[in-house]
Order: C-alpha cells, then sequence, then structure tokens
C-alpha cells in the first residue's frame, strides 16, 4: 500500500468553469463565480450574507475588523487549534486568553470560559474540531450574559449542523476554509458568514478594501470611495471557479468521506472498547478520523508502524499557549487536556476517493499493531 493522508477530489467541473473563468477575461475577484459561490452558500447553509475570501485566516481578520478590536481587548479561544485562530485576533493587539480543551475532545471545553471572562473580554471565539460542534448553547448564553461577540472558526466545519442550524451560522460571525486539505476545497480560499444584521453593510466595504465600491457597481451612489478601514481580502475568480465546482457537488463528496469515516469507526470500535485508544463518536461532516493514543511514546510507534507499511498518518496541533511565540505571555495556567492532545492524537488519512475498503485495510494495520 502507498497511502497519502490527503488528496483533493476533483468534481471534473474545475476545468469547466476555469475555462469559463479564462474565456470572460475577467479575472479579479467579485465576478461571477464570486457572486455564484456566495449566493450557493447563503442558499444551502442559511446563512445572512456571505463573502469568500482567500483564505480562512483572512475571514477571521476579517471577523477581527468587524468586531472593532482594540488592542487590550481579550478574546478568549482554544489553545489546542491552528495559529491563524490566534493571528487574526494578535494582530489587532488583542490579548490572547486560552482555555483547555475538553476531557473527551479537542473542542473548547465551555464550562470553563465564564471563569476567563473580565470587564476587557470582546469576543469568544469557539473552534470546531474535526466539524463537531462546540456546545454552542452555553457558549451563546454566555455572550449574551456578557455582551460579547460570538466567532465561529469553522475551518473544519463545512456541512455540519448544530441542533437545526449549520455550524458558522450559530454565532455572530463564522470563518471557513476551502483549503487543500479541507472537504471542499479552492487550493486555498475561504469565507465569511455574516450572520448579524448590524455587520452586513460595513463588511462588504472592509471586504472591498475600505470603499463603497461594490454598492457604486449596483447603482446604489454615483462614485465610489474611501469610507473605512479594511484590505484585500477578495480572492480571484479562478479561486471562485474552482470552488463553485466543488461546492456544487459537496453532497457527492460527502458521502464517499462518510464511507470511509464509517468503515474507520466500525473496524476500530473493538479498540475503544477495551479502553485503548480514543476516537471521535459521530462522523459530523467526516473531515477527519483521529485516534487519541495513550503516550506520545506509543503514538510515534504507531505512525512508525503505519509508516512501513505505506500508510501516511500524522499529528496535528501544538498547544499555542506553550508555543515559542506565546509562552512567555500565558498566564500560567495549566492546560491539560490541550497538552495531551497535543502529545497524543493521531489523524489518519481521510479524502474523499479513500473508500471505505481502504479504509478497513488502514484499520486492520492499526489492529494489527495493538494485538501483535
Amino acid at each position: 500500500m502507498n497511502i497519502p493522508f490527503n488528496k483533493t477530489y476533483l468534481t471534473g467541473l474545475e476545468k469547466k468553469y476555469l475555462d469559463e473563468v479564462l474565456a470572460s477575461g475577467k479575472y479579479s475577484g467579485n465576478g461571477e463565480f464570486t457572486k455564484r459561490c456566495q449566493a450557493h452558500l447563503e442558499k444551502r447553509y442559511g446563512f445572512r450574507k456571505t463573502l469568500l475570501t482567500t483564505s480562512c485566516t483572512d475571514a477571521l481578520e476579517l471577523a477581527s475588523l468587524l468586531i472593532d478590536l482594540k488592542p487590550g481587548d481579550e478574546v478568549i479561544l482554544p489553545s489546542y487549534t491552528f495559529v491563524s485562530s490566534a493571528n487574526a485576533f494578535a494582530l489587532r493587539g488583542a490579548k490572547l486568553v486560552f482555555a483547555d480543551s475538553r476531557a473527551d475532545h479537542p473542542n473548547i471545553d465551555a464550562e470553563q470560559i465564564e471563569a476567563l471572562i473580565t470587564p476587557n473580554t470582546c469576543a469568544i471565539v469557539p473552534v470546531h474540531y474535526g466539524g463537531q460542534a462546540c456546545d454552542m448553547q452555553k457558549i451563546a448564553a454566555l455572550a449574551e450574559k456578557h455582551k460579547l461577540w460570538v466567532i465561529e472558526d469553522a475551518a473544519q466545519a463545512i456541512d455540519s449542523t448544530y441542533g437545526n442550524k449549520y455550524l458558522g451560522g450559530v454565532g455572530h460571525l463564522g470563518a471557513f476554509s476551502f483549503h487543500d486539505t479541507k472537504n471542499i476545497s479552492a487550493g486555498e480560499g475561504g469565507a465569511l458568514a455574516i450572520n448579524h444584521e448590524a455587520f452586513v453593510k460595513r463588511a462588504e466595504i472592509l471586504w472591498e478594501k475600505g470603499t463603497n465600491r461594490s454598492a457604486f457597481f449596483r447603482g446604489e451612489v454615483d462614485k465610489y470611495g474611501w469610507v473605512d478601514v479594511g484590505s484585500s481580502f477578495l480572492p480571484s475568480e479562478l479561486i471562485a471557479g474552482f470552488l463553485c465546482a466543488q461546492l456544487e457537488k459537496t453532497d457527492e463528496i460527502q458521502k464517499m468521506r462518510m464511507a470511509a469515516w464509517k468503515a474507520y469507526r466500525d473496524t476500530l470500535a473493538v479498540l475503544e472498547k477495551k479502553e485503548i485508544l480514543l476516537m471521535p463518536d459521530e462522523p459530523h461532516n467526516a473531515h477527519l478520523f483521529y485516534l487519541v493514543c495513550r503516550s506520545l511514546d506509543e503514538r510515534t510507534r504507531l505512525i512508525a508502524h503505519l509508516k512501513a507499511n505505506g500508510i501516511a498518518s500524522v499529528f496535528h496541533y501544538l498547544s499555542l499557549h506553550k508555543s515559542p511565540y506565546f509562552a512567555a505571555k500565558h498566564d500560567g495556567r495549566e492546560l491539560k487536556n490541550a497538552d495531551r492532545f497535543t502529545d497524543c492524537l493521531l489523524r489518519l488519512p481521510m479524502y474523499a476517493e479513500l473508500g471505505a475498503a481502504t479504509a478497513q485495510k488502514i484499520a486492520g494495520q492499526i489492529l494489527e499493531f495493538y494485538t501483535s
């Protein structure tokens, strides 16, 4: 076997749509395919307004501008997450307050959040790890009680739900990734879902470099100019064309990913019953499949075993509160669960074309490791 960790699935529409972009002569952002993608996301997921961005990082940075984040404002977020979750707010001068993960899942422990809230707290940033929802009911209640913004980092959560809503549409703002590793990919790309009416008009202005250019092209104003701060968040039409080809085949992609996810879960359930491994208990959007080993050494040996059998597997985040950049700024609290996932969590190959049969073979190698 020679199984990669990730492989982008091509729907067959990518070349057709890219050819259409090239034929149009319109390559810069906010063209026909940008509008098609945004309309698709709004219709399918019920977002009030959606803006495509060049990355989820950009979407989070746009969110930080929208909430008027200022130096000294505090933002609560999990330590076990990608650095973009933190950078977007650090760039605005915010004080980052890291919370621990749950004991049974890498998501932020919502029960710990209220103790971290101070008069300077401005926002809570729940990160939906692997597409599994954080406790948004608890987080929303805290936000309402303390008058805070909720910005969902839904980078991994496209097509996942919480109750009767899609993730990214529960908080005031939601950021998505269409990176090469995600379920729906444009190589690079992202989107910001705007769910609070107060942000709708301003978001478009910030997105268009602080100008009211979009309103001008719609004929709403007779000229456009610099009316607010902003930046260049728009992706090109080439990215939007590729993304449109993926979005239109979301159901097809998800069906294939779910088959592989369930094959992993069914085959490896015996190890969880024996309390050898911890695994996710629901597929959500089948973004990833992870195992939590009993120790760093065990994980290292399992990675080596899988590699020897032609299977690529990787660990994930390093706790941000212990990172070289932030360690001296951390307040000294022990975040034991984040550190445990740093040392013990392992991700298995997951992509649309993996298939149930191959997932079973990979799981078989893991069973062999633990029984030999």
